[in-house]
This record gives structure tokens, sequence and C-alpha cells, in this order.
């Protein structure tokens, strides 16, 4: 590859992306910059004014830049509509509210260890140091909540007891800091760190107690009984999870009539299972078959480990590029238990690799590989792993925040659905049973759209739930009628979309809006439309906003 000098507008981008990650250390560990491992975030009001600042400062910047190329032309794009949207999101008061199920600050913080090194003295200190900024960074958040709610911004009650709930795991008798305890016991270490080691667990471990209580005693007596977030506010949220405007109504009817789709397919995919059968009947059935049935936790890391390695192995030089570095993915069981599945990219020197994870729900150990594998797909190869490692291998020629930060939810998470499809296009998903695992993922996927946009925006709920509004009985009828998991699964996940509005209908719509993509660039180059060279071009863009990247790909940014 050829190394590009950089640009004046590069320098810009590289001097946001350290001055954020200074101002963000848990986004530094995620990106693997070193220097800030042992702190976290300041989630005050006054640390949000901090990163509010900066935007504005990098904005001004880029409004007086002169792109000298397509890439330059794609990064003051990608930076305009990225930093902008934030800025709308701050100035609204949302950054202080932010209070939900799956990705605020709360968890945020204690998701971070799980990425930290823990090979030697000299990491195990900067953990136990970390530790110790735990109770300051959870009172810095319950400041900013207190800080919302004088402007008259107030969580939603359901998001408020299910954190406190979540803080009560974290802190039980078997929860993550019981067994960061027995990890750190069985790890040999100075007697003199371990005593600093026990010490930050427990200080950890109070703060998350203390927490709760604050939550119960002075967050959850105004919360609302709304889960609904209303029209204007989740607009914003689904162009800043898109990177994209869509016609939201447009997009609600959509999302039945692919529901809809994938419902006829998976009734196809049953006969093929057990003649005659429901899906419900063949998907019983399938929970019942030894073939796909692994017992134990080590077992299904070993299992996701091969499949990960074999669609590596296979798709290279094939159908994708994928360079040495990236032909590295490593399957990791989660040390916590709330049932995720989950990416985390590599670091930008490759030395942490690339990772897919499973957090094991509590009391698990019999696990289904049919329905399974299309996840496989879709965190390792040709999916996110592909997608993430890929961007971050392309050091002479993208800058720091093109590689590492330019994330869009619909960009990322449309591009992991977009590459199970393509399993199924290349034929990974013959065997029925696999193929029933895909579309079961699909039904899922397709039924966060109704759900998501119809309950927040208040549009009027599908005749199948009776129509009128939508409530949350309604809801979880819906998601129950097209999805299969066991009931604390799919709780969670209608938790997580009632209060992380916006985020996991992208997954669909991103899928769509990458298809929609393909079918532009193949009616544009016609008979020299070549597919390996498309999935090339559009990957090496990097992770920008979804309008950004049609604009990129098609030449027209």
């Amino acid at each position: 590859m050829t190394q590009r000098t950089p640009s004046p507008v590069d320098a810009i981008a590289e001097d946001y992306f350290h001055r954020s990650m200074a101002l963000s250390p848990i986004d530094a560990t995620h990106q693997g910059e070193p220097g800030h491992d042992h702190l976290l975030d300041d989630f005050s009001p006054a640390g949000y004014a901090a990163r509010a600042a900066l935007r504005q400062e990098t904005l001004a910047a880029l409004a007086a830049a002169t792109p000298v190329d397509d890439i330059d032309r794609v990064t003051l794009a990608a930076m305009r509509e990225r930093l902008g949207l934030a800025e709308e999101i701050y100035a609204a008061g949302l950054d202080e509210l932010d209070c939900n199920v799956l990705a605020s600050p709360m968890q945020s913080i204690r998701s971070v260890f799980d990425l930290m090194d823990t090979s030697d003295d000299v990491s195990r200190t900067v953990f136990a140091v970390r530790l110790t900024k735990v109770a300051p960074a959870l009172e810095q958040w319950t400041e900013s909540l207190a800080a919302a709610a004088a402007k008259g911004l107030v969580p939603a009650r359901r998001q408020v007891l299910a954190c406190i709930a979540q803080c009560e795991q974290f802190t039980s008798d078997d929860g993550y800091f019981a067994g960061l305890v027995d990890t750190m016991s069985a790890t040999e270490m100075s007697p003199e760190l371990r005593v600093e080691m026990e010490e930050g667990i427990r200080e950890a471990a109070a703060a998350y107690v203390d927490l709760a209580t604050r939550l119960r005693e002075q967050v959850l007596p105004t919360a609302t009984e709304a889960d609904a977030v209303g029209r204007e506010r989740y607009s914003l949220f689904s162009r800043y999870f898109l990177g994209s405007t869509v016609d939201l109504e447009e997009t609600y009817r959509w999302g039945q009539e692919e529901l809809a789709r994938i419902e006829a397919l998976r009734a196809e995919v049953a006969e093929q299972i057990m003649p005659g059968s429901t899906p419900a009947e063949a998907i019983a059935y399938l929970d019942t078959d030894a073939r796909f049935r692994l017992d134990g936790v080590d077992a299904l890391r070993e299992w996701m480990q091969a499949r990960g390695d074999e669609a590596i192995a296979e798709l290279a030089d094939t159908h994708f590029d994928i360079p040495g570095p990236v032909r590295v993915l490593e399957g990791m069981i989660a040390p916590t238990q709330t049932g995720g599945i989950y990416y985390t990219g590599p670091s930008d020197d490759f030395s942490r690799p690339g990772r897919m994870w499973w957090s094991v729900p509590k009391g698990v150990t019999e696990f289904l590989t049919w329905r399974e594998l299309t996840t496989v797909y879709h965190e390792g190869v040709p999916g996110h792993h592909l997608q993430v490692a890929q961007t971050v291998y392309r050091k002479e020629t993208l800058n720091k925040w093109r590689r590492l930060s330019a994330w869009t939810s619909g960009h990322g998470e449309g591009w992991a659905l977009y590459a199970e499809r393509l399993m199924d296009e290349l034929g990974y998903f013959a065997e029925p049973g696999n193929r029933m695992g895909w579309l079961d993922g699909q039904s899922l996927r397709a039924a966060r759209v109704v759900i998501d946009i119809g309950v927040h925006c208040g549009f009027p709920a599908p005749a199948e739930v009776g129509g009128g509004e939508w409530d949350y009985d309604k809801a979880w009828t819906y998601l129950t009628s097209h999805a299969n998991m066991d009931e604390a699964m799919l709780r969670f996940e209608l938790d997580r979309y009632l209060g992380w509005p916006g985020q996991a209908p992208s997954y669909k719509i991103g899928e769509r809006l990458w298809l929609q993509l393909r079918e532009e660039a193949r009616a544009r180059d016609g008979d020299e439309f070549d597919l390996k060279d498309f999935h090339r071009r559009a990957l090496d863009i990097g992770g920008v906003g979804l309008d950004t990247l049609r604009a990129a790909v098609l030449g027209t940014v």
C-alpha cells in the first residue's frame, strides 16, 4: 500500500483524535491508545462541556480547511456530520440525560475493564489504579442526571430500575466483582500490589452499591413513567445512529413488510426441516437436535473460535482482501453474565487482536449452534472484525480519526447484517437448521424496526397486536411473536429499545441502505461491476455515516 502524505485536514483530524482520547480514557482503551488506561472519563456536566468545546473548535477548523484529495473530502464530510450531530445532541441536553440499560456511563465504566491487560505487575498496577477512579466517575454521572433533571429532562423509570438491578448484579455474591476477586486471587503478583488490587476492587464494588442507592433515592422519584421519547428527539437519535435521514413513516411501513417477507421464508425453511411444521414447531425440533448442541462454555468458545477461523481461511483472497494481522480473531467468554454478544476491535498496533465476546447468562451451560452460526459471521468475518480491523490496518492512507473513531451504528451494524445475508448468498446457510438461525435473527432485527420507531414516534400499532396506541404489553406481544429467545433475554431486548432509541433499528435499516448502495454501484458500473472490488472500496472508506459512505462510493462527495 502506497504511503500517503498527511494533509492539513489530516492534522485537524489527528489533533481532534488525540485530544478526544485525553477527554475520554474509556474510548482510548477501546482504541488501544496508550497513556490513559489509569483514568476514567469525567461524566459531570463540566466533562460534557469540555468535549463540546473541543467539537466546536474542531468544526471551526474544518470549516476553514481545504481538501487536497478525495480522502480529505470524505474526512471533512464525515467529521462535520458526526461532530455536528453530537453538538445537536449536547445542545438538547441529552448527554447529561444518558441513562439506559445497555450503553450509559455506568455500563461503560464497568465494561472497560474487560479490555485491559493484566498479564504482568505493571499492567495490573494500572488496572488497580483505574479501579479507584470508579467511585468519582459514577458520582459525576449522577451529578449530570441531576443537572438534566433541573432542566426538566428526566430518564424513564423502567431504565432507572434496570440500572439499579445491574448494580445489584455486579455486586452480588456471584457477580462481576466477586469474579474479579477470584481471578486476581489466583493471579501471582507482589504482596504490595495484591493489597492495592483488593482495595481497588472493594472501592469499585462499594461505588456500585452506593450508585444503586443514589439511583433509588435521588433519580427514581422523579423518573417518568413514559418510555417513548417523542418524534422530535427520536429523529435526532435516528440521524445520529444512521448517519442518514430516513422517512420514518415509510421505514415503519417497510419494517412491517420486511418482517412479513422474512416470516414467509421461515415457513418455507420449516417445511424443509420438518414437513408440515410451523416455524415454532421446527425451532422446537432443532432445539432437541443433538447435532447442534454444545455443552459448557469451553465448548462454546472453542466452537466459535473454530468457525471464525474457518470463515477467515475460506473467504480470504477469494471474496475479500484480508491483510495478515486482520486474519487473527479471538473468541472470548466475557466476565459478565448479561447475555450479550459483542465485538471489540484490535488496538492500533494489533498487539490486542479483534475479539468476539459471549456474555453467558448465569446458569446457562447448553448452547445451540443452529442459532449462533450467523452470530459468528456477524461479529467476526465478514462482519464486524473484517470491517473494523481492515480500517485499523490502513495506516498508510487514513488518519487516526478515520481508522479508529469514525464509527456509525448504521454503517457498522448494517454491514454486519449485510455480511450475514452475504454468507447466505454464498451458500453458508445451505443446511436448513443454520438457515433458520439466520432467518430467526433477521426476524428479531425487523421486529426491532417496528417496535422502536412505532413506540417512540407514536405511530399506530399493527393490527396483529390490536392497533391503536403502543404500550409495553403490545410491544412485548409483538416481540415475542417474532423472536425466539428466553424471556429474560427478550425482556432485556425490549428494555434496550425503550431506553436507547434509534440504535436497534440501525441494524436492519443499515443493511437496507448497504444493499441499496450495492445495487446503485452495480447499475453504475454495469458489466464492469465486481463484488469483491465493491466490498474493498466501501470498507476502505471506514465507518462513516451512511450518507457520507454513499457519496464516497458513488464519487459525489
